[in-house]
C-alpha cells in the first residue's frame, strides 16, 4: 500500500494531538513544539484509550487515563501501568500537506 494524504499540516494545533484513520488503522499526529511531524499508534497499550485525547508534553504524549505517556519518536511508554510500545509510522510532508503509509512502521530497537 502507498502513503495516503493523512490531514494538511496547517490542520494541526502546536503539542495537541489529532487522531487520524488511514485504512482502519487510527493514529495520533502531532505537530509538537520544536515543529517536528509524528504519527503514533492511536490506542494505549494498557487500556484501549485513544490517545489522542491525551496531552502533549515535548516528544511524549500521555494517555489522559491511567497516565502512561509515550515516546513520540519511538512508541516506548516512558511509565506505567503501559509497558507495550505503539507503533510509529514514517511521515512525510509535501506542499502542506501530510503523508502516511498506514502499512509501514519506523524500526524501533526496544
Amino acid at each position: 500500500m502507498a502513503r495516503q494524504k493523512a490531514i494538511a499540516l496547517s490542520e494541526l494545533v502546536q503539542d495537541q494531538a489529532t487522531r487520524v484513520v488511514l485504512d482502519g488503522v487510527p493514529m495520533a499526529v502531532v505537530l509538537d513544539s520544536e515543529g517536528k511531524v509524528h504519527a503514533i499508534g492511536d490506542t494505549c497499550t494498557h487500556g484501549e484509550i485513544s490517545l489522542s485525547e491525551g496531552f502533549v508534553e515535548g516528544d511524549t504524549l500521555e494517555c489522559w487515563a491511567h497516565g502512561s505517556a509515550f515516546s513520540l519518536c519511538t512508541g516506548k511508554p516512558l511509565n506505567l501501568p503501559a509497558y507495550e510500545p505503539v507503533p510509529v509510522y514514517v511521515v512525510e510532508i509535501e506542499d502542506g500537506d501530510i503523508f502516511i503509509d498506514p502499512t509501514v512502521t519506523k524500526e524501533i530497537e526496544l
